[in-house]
């Protein structure tokens, strides 16, 4: 496993919010509460704002289920990139097992990111080696909590770079 250095908070509230999120019992509440409040928040303003934004920077990602086919829409704090990507990490709160959309991202790599009204079609690429230790230092940077989901578990968190796709050319 790759470290990094967690950046220190900001403001007491920063590291208020940051200890609740890191303890076991909101790991056990948030992944069924927040998702929903998230997709209902955004839902009534139209798609302009997401709860957990105000924490951290957020996105809706809408995969292809692995096994149904189907879409599967996950609101996911994210880090965004010079170049219009996204890093995103499969932390699910620190809990035992990978987020399904990981695994559906592993299947299926391409997806679409809608972030700040703003939708993107992107392709998942899942971050190995020197790559992933630079976004796992990244991504602690902006929310220090990883640290604390990754010594929860034995697995290692999936981090991926949201890269967008070209558009393709209009035909005349």
């Amino acid at each position: 496993m790759t470290t990094g250095v967690p950046r220190p908070p900001r403001s007491r509230q920063e590291a208020l919010i940051q200890k609740v999120s890191s303890s076991p019992t909101f790991a056990r509440i948030a992944p069924h509460l927040l998702p929903r409040l998230d997709k209902a928040v955004h839902r009534v303003t139209g798609g302009k704002v997401m709860i957990s934004q105000y924490m951290l920077p957020s996105m809706f990602l809408t995969t292809t289920g692995r096994r149904s086919g189907e879409p599967r829409v996950a609101p996911l704090a994210c880090l965004p990139e010079s170049g219009g990507g996204f890093l995103v990490i499969g932390s699910n709160f620190g809990r035992t097992d990978h987020p399904a959309w990981t695994g559906n991202l592993l299947g299926r790599p391409e997806a679409v990111v809608e972030h700040r009204g703003r939708t993107v079609q992107v392709t998942a690429r899942l971050l190995e080696g020197e790559e992933r230790a630079e976004a796992w230092a990244a991504l602690l940077r902006m929310w220090p909590p990883y640290a604390t989901y990754q010594a929860r578990v034995d697995r290692e968190l999936r981090i991926f770079r949201l890269e967008p796709k070209p558009l393709e050319p209009k035909p005349r």
